[in-house]
This record gives C-alpha cells, structure tokens and sequence, in this order.
C-alpha cells in the first residue's frame, strides 16, 4: 500500500496508518479529520490491505466492503476514489453504486448478486435489507464505513442507519464498522451513537484537525444603515463576476434552490458568453443533468457551479479553486464544509468568500471567522427512539427474513437511540405494527405482521410487502411534480404548492431554462421552452435556516467588541456605522446581556427582543411572552422573528412591567404555556404528517399516481384526529407533540436562553423610533401584507424617514 501512495507521489499520514492498524487489529472506531485530507482511502484501504494478503485467484469477490453515504451525489465520486487504487493492485473487485439514480438494468444485476463494494445510502441498504434472502446477500461482508456521519447523526435518517448496522452487526458478529466525519463538536456522542453497545471498545482517531482557510467577504460599496432580509439581493453580481473570472473553476453556494436559479439566471444574463461553461445543481434537477454537472466539475470543464447543499459534502473536484457563499452560512461547521470544497487536498488553503445578502450578515462573516479560530464547531445530538422509524423497522425486518420478538428487541436496544426502550414502548410498537393498535386493528391494511406457529413475525400480503419496500425511508418532503417537456424529457420537480398556483401559459424559471406551462396532469407539469419570456422563481418549502447556536455566541461576542469600540477586521470595519448607530438610539447588548426596546409609533406599541439564538427559538419565545403577558390582561399581539431577535406589536400599552415582575422569563410551566401559545394542535398535526408517512401510516401512492400534499395531508389529520378522541395516549401523537416542541420550537436552545435571561441582565431602552436592529423586524412584518414591489416601496420610505433621523444631530 505505501508502494502504491509512492508511485502517486503521496506519502501516508500517521492517521491513516493508524486507520489501517486498528483495521488489521479487528477495531470499529470514528476518524474525524478536517475536509480534504484523506479520510476515505484512511477508512477504505484496510479491507484492501487485508484483501492483498489474502489474494485468491477468484474471478470476482463476494460483497467485502459496504460505503454508506447521504448524498446520492457522493456515491459516483467514492466509487471512482476507491476504484483507483483496487485496480491498481489487482484485487478481483467490482464496485458498484446503488441510490434511487440507480439505472434499472443495474438493479436488476445487483438483484442477482452484490458487487464486492457497494457504496449505497441508507434508505438503499434498508431496501436491501427488506429482501427475503438478505442475510445470505450480506453474508461476506467484512466493512462498513459510513462516510459523513455527522451529516445523519442529527436526524431520523441516522436512526435508520443505526437500526441497519445493528441488523448487520447481528450477523457478522466480527463486522468492522468505521464512521467519518469533518466538522462536528460532540466525537464521543457522534462514535457512541454509531457503534451503539459496542462504542465503548471502539476507537476515536483524530486526523488532521487543522486546515488553512481563507474567510473573506464581498463588501457593499455603500453601506445602508436600515438594512432588511434580502436587501442587497443580486446588486453585488458585478463583484462576483469580477472575482469569476479570475478563478480555474469556482462553486457559488446558495441556501435555497430558489436563490440558486436566480443567481444562475442573472449570471448567464450578465455573460452570455459564458453559456456551457456554468452550471447550476440541486436536489431537484433531473438525475441525469446533476450527474453531467457532477462530471464536467471534475473534469474542469465548467467555470462556475451553481449550487445548494447538493454538493456541500465530501465530493472531490479538485478542479475547484475557489467557493462563493452567498447569503449567511447560518453555522461554522456548514462554512467549513462548504470551504472545504476547494483546495481539496491536503495541505492545499480552501477559501471561501462570503456574499451577504444584508449588512448583518457581515458580522456574521466576522463571527464565523473568530469561531473558526477558536475552535468552536456545532455540535449534532442524535434523535432518541423515534416509534415511527422503529415501526418502519420492525415491518422491513418482517420482510427480511421474519424476526422473533425478544431476539429483535435485543438488536434494537444495542443501538444508541434505543438504548433504552422499555418494555412497555416495544409491546406498543409491536402491536401498533402488526395490528394498527387499539383504534386500526379493524381496517385489514394497518394488520401488516402475522405470526406464525413458530413465533416468527412476518408480512403474508403482498399488496402489504409492495407498499412498505415503496415507502421506506424518513426524507418526508412537501409532494412533488415531474417537470416535463412535451417530447417526454424530463427536467427535474417542482413542489406541488407551487405548480398548483400557475396555469397554461404561465411562466417560470427552473433548471435554468425559462419554461411556459402547458398542462397539469397526473403529478405531472407539461412544459414547453418560453424563449424571450421572463418569469417567476419556484419556492421551495423549509428555505429558512436558523442562526447555528455556535455563530449565535459569536455573533454576541462580536457585538460586545462594538459596545466597547472594536471593530476588528474589514467586515466589522464596514458595518460600524449601523452598529455606531444603533449604540447612539439604543444600545449594543453586552455578552451577559439581552437588549429589549419600547417603541411607540402610529401603528402601536412596539417591543422588541434581541436575545440573538435564531428563529425558531425566538418563535417559541414570542409566543410565550405574547402568551403570559395576555394571561395578565387580554390583549392582541403581531409578531414578526428573524435570527436575532422578535417583534410583539399590540394596539394597546402591554402590560411588560406586571409580567416581568410576575416571572415573565420564568422557566415554570414552559411546555405547557408554549403548547398553550400557539395553535399547538394545528402544528402538532402538520408534524403528525411526517411521522405517520414513516410508520406506515399513509401511504404516497404508486409511480405516476401519487398523492397530493392536501390528500396526504387530509389522510393523516383524519387518523391524528381518531387518535386524539379514541386513543389520546397514543405514543406517536406523543411524539408529534415532543417533535413539534424539539424541532420547531428548538425547546432546548429556549431553555438555554431563559436561563441566560434571568442570569444575566436585561437592558431596556425606550428609543423615539425603530434602531437599526428593528428595523429588519419591522420590515418581516409587513412582508406578510404586501407585494414585493409594494413592500420594496414602503420600506425604501421609511428609510428616507429614518435616515434623515439619523443625519440629525444627537
């Protein structure tokens, strides 16, 4: 193997080394290195050293080495990693990718039999896993790495990895599992979730934990000192084009699909010269096209990409010399990986520059900058016993091959999100699984689990084993429609919500092309090419990203620095005169502090709050204040959120001073005051939803007839609403609840900020209009209420106003 990094002109690193060791010594372990450096011939070349030792004279190996990976985009790239050195070397190895992507005719060999590597995603080896003969399929397997752990750790699909190792540990009781991983903040909890009962004999390898990178930022020209979401929009495009055309090949991030058409649009209207030499790439473009991206990428034939978090993990362009950020990161660890993308190499500098899409979020830029420093990086905490993908399991085990009770509880329970399931949860979960529970047993499509006289659970309806193998996975998306040209050609999908609003001769910009609608039918939208034609930008669902709790702290810190009069660096440099502003109408809050300001205008009674820990805690927040105030005496809120703080606006005096004097911070009855706060039954329903799509509880529909969202979402408000009346104590209308306050509300990080509150000090300032921090607010507001251009109007007049204030003298 060193002969073989010799004659490519590399050398080993230690850790890889070290890798390789642990390897030979029979060890599972987690290798947490900085993006570029390695991590996958680390994790990969120890099967590879142990196949060399034992080389036969077999004409293919059997399945020897499994590579899960979250990204379909991921599994082309590995797999050309991992064929460079196994042909070199001579191994009789196949590889092989499988994903949804995956070509039916290669489907139907690996039907047949498994390549000796496999690099697959989670929801395709629980497929696998579904097959009557799995364990004999699985049989050889001697390695699993599960490339980007961090990515999964933080949601369901990492329970369901977990579920699927504990399934092959179970049969390969010598299986070596090996997990990596880039930026993440928590190792041990990230390496015991995914060895389960087995993390403690396993090994943490730190690799190269230090990469230079280069964090810079795109500077407005003119700084406007009331900035507001999205107010720069496209007007730094001459900026970047300028830095474009200086780099080899560059990807420009967005955070959202929408941005990611816009600005790809604007590109090519700008330098039309430059038409096949960019590209744009997201999840919902047809497969074919990100792969001819993917491609031409690597092979350096593209000047610039347009892209999403589509291409934000561990792919290879080496190519790739510089990364655009366009908008805030919203977290460390997502700047790092995103910078990561260049200089993929070791020792190589990654640089990333930073497009803001308002003022603010420069100091976001600074921030993230001094977290970097100091090494502070996110932290992922895995989900704990999510019933519905526990239920999902149980019926894909039943599938599998049947399973015996107590010997599947024993399985479940070695993994770290079930580590401690009682007794009581698994007969709940049994029963709701092969009967429906008390409320379902009647209806013969929720009795998917028979038992037979042996004892061993297993699924006798076909139409049953059908449905379930359709609906396996935890990615529960808003529903979706083809998008067609009228030759047959698709395009890629756009979200039902949108589709339904356009009608025949509508226009809209997707995948880059201006398309004019022809029809809507059967979940698909026929289109023909609109040439000359403008049109809108589809909308995505779930575009909003919430500040990171890392780049919160240090977007407080940063402020602190300008209570005091530092300004550090040019990003700082450039916002002081909206922070100086700011600190001469109200205040800047120090880092024990939370800012709150009363205002009064012609619309009413403004307070605002900067407790500056992102938008779904500050929605949990505005609730419950607007809630406990009104418990004093009835009164009527608006309220508008962003990252840094929220606005209550009331036609009438609120009563603040009674409620903080009666706990109005108060940690107290939280999740009864929260649920009691918002229209908890209607948000609970809505995240029912999902959890009722993984347990099997709906289903999406076949190819070509699928639901819609209004159907699916009818389906499964009428089983939350049996559930309610009929069986409240249900455990997944329990979970709905517990989700609704985790994941929408982000009840943990809420906690943290009252504690922080009543620990620290509040500033409470009385300016005579709206702050520079306030103003974004005010402008949420009112985007509710007015058109784009309307809204565009309002807003630049009230900077006329508030400007004018400002040139005044103090």
């Amino acid at each position: 193997m060193r002969d073989w990094f010799g004659a490519q002109g590399w050398r080993p690193f230690p850790f890889q080394e070290r890798c390789w060791d642990a390897w030979l010594e029979g060890r599972s372990g987690l290798l947490h290195s900085t993006t570029g450096t390695g991590k996958t011939y680390a994790a990969a070349l120890g099967p590879v050293i142990d196949a060399l030792a034992e080389l036969s004279s077999a004409a293919t190996a059997p399945l020897t080495l499994l590579w899960i990976t979250p990204l379909r985009a991921l599994a082309d790239d590995t797999a050309q990693a991992l064929e460079k050195p196994i042909q070199a070397l001579g191994l009789p190895w196949t590889i092989e990718t499988r994903s949804g992507d995956t070509p039916s005719t290669v489907r139907t060999r690996q039907g047949r039999l498994l390549p000796s590597v496999l690099v697959t995603t989670p929801e395709s080896l629980t497929l696998q896993l579904s097959r009557e003969d799995a364990r004999e399929r699985f049989g050889s397997l001697r390695a699993v790495v599960v490339d980007e752990w961090h990515e999964l750790l933080g949601g369901k699909r990492g329970v369901q990895t977990e579920l699927a190792l504990a399934r092959l540990r179970c049969w390969r009781r010598d299986l070596r599992i090996w997990g990596l991983s880039a930026t993440l903040g928590n190792l041990a909890v990230a390496k015991a979730a995914m060895l389960g009962s087995s993390a403690r004999r396993g090994l943490l390898i730190e690799g190269m934990a230090h990469k230079h990178y280069g964090i810079d930022s795109t500077l407005p020209t003119e700084i406007e000192r009331f900035p507001w979401a999205g107010h720069l929009g496209l007007k730094l495009l001459p900026a970047v084009l300028t830095e474009l055309e200086r780099c080899r090949s560059a990807l420009l991030f967005t955070n959202t699909r929408s941005q990611t058409e816009a600005w790809y649009q604007a590109l090519l209207e700008a330098r039309p010269g430059w038409a096949g030499e960019i590209a744009l790439h997201h999840g919902s473009l047809d497969p074919d096209a990100r792969r001819w991206v993917e491609r031409n990428l690597r092979d350096g034939r593209l000047r610039a990409v347009v892209c999403t978090s589509s291409l934000d993990l561990g792919v290879d362009f080496s190519p790739v010399d510089r990364v655009f950020q366009v908008g805030s990161p919203k977290g460390v660890a997502r700047l790092l990986q995103r910078a990561g993308r260049s200089g993929h190499q070791p020792g190589a500098v990654s640089r990333v520059t930073c497009v803001p899409t308002n003022a603010f979020e420069l100091v976001e830029v600074a921030a993230a900058r001094d977290a970097l420093t100091a090494g502070r990086i996110e932290a992922r905490e895995p989900v704990a016993e999510p019933l519905d993908v526990l239920a999902q399991h149980a019926v894909t085990i039943a599938l599998g091959g049947g399973f015996r009770p107590e010997e599947l509880l024993r399985e479940v329970r070695r993994t770290h999100a079930f580590r401690d399931l009682s007794d009581d949860d698994w007969a709940w979960t049994l029963d709701f699984a092969a009967t429906g529970g008390r409320t379902l047993r009647a209806y013969p499509e929720y009795r998917k689990l028979a038992q037979d006289p042996a004892g061993i659970y297993r699924v006798e309806d076909a139409k049953i084993a059908r449905r379930h193998r359709m609906s396996i996975g935890t990615i529960v998306s808003d529903s979706s429609l083809h998008v067609q040209f009228m030759n047959g050609m698709r395009i890629g999908s756009v979200e039902e919500y949108f589709a339904s609003r356009l009608k025949p001769g509508d226009c809209f910009l997707f995948a880059g092309r201006s398309l004019e609608v022809v029809r809507l039918r059967d979940m698909t939208l026929w289109v023909r090419k609109a040439a000359g034609k403008q049109g809108v930008v589809p909308r995505w669902m779930g575009g909003k990203m919430p500040l990171s709790s890392e780049l919160s702290r240090a977007v407080r810190q940063k402020l602190d620095q300008a209570r005091r009069g530092v300004y550090e660096g040019p990003e700082m440099q450039a916002v002081q005169p909206i922070l100086e502003l700011q600190r001469r109408w109200s205040a800047l809050p120090g880092l024990a502090e939370v800012l709150v300001e009363r205002v009064r205008t012609r619309e009413g009674w403004h307070l605002y709050f900067y407790p500056f820990e992102g938008r779904l805690a500050h929605q949990g927040l505005a609730a419950l204040l607007a809630f406990r105030m009104a418990q004093i005496r009835p009164i009527t809120f608006s309220m508008a959120v962003n990252d840094y703080g929220f606005e209550l606006l009331s036609p009438t005096p609120p009563p603040f001073d009674e409620a903080l004097a009666s706990g109005l911070f108060a940690a107290e009855r939280l999740e009864a005051d929260i649920l009691s706060s918002l229209n908890a039954a209607e948000m609970a329903r809505r995240q029912f939803r999902e959890i009722a799509r993984i347990a099997g509880l709906v289903f999406q529909g076949y190819p070509g007839a699928g639901k819609s969202a209004r159907q699916l979402q009818a389906s499964s408000g009428l089983i939350f609403d049996v559930f309610e009346k009929h069986d409240p104590g249900n455990l997944l209308l329990l979970q709905a609840r517990r989700e609704l306050l985790e994941r929408q509300l982000d009840q943990a990080r809420l906690l943290e900020t009252l504690e922080r509150i009543r620990k620290g000090r509040l500033v409470i300032v009385q300016p005579e209009r709206p702050t520079p921090l306030g103003f974004p607010l005010l402008v949420e507001r009112m985007r509710e209420s007015l058109s784009s251009e309307k809204l565009a109007d309002r807003v630049r007049r009230l900077q006329v106003t508030l400007e004018a204030a400002a040139d005044e003298a103090p």
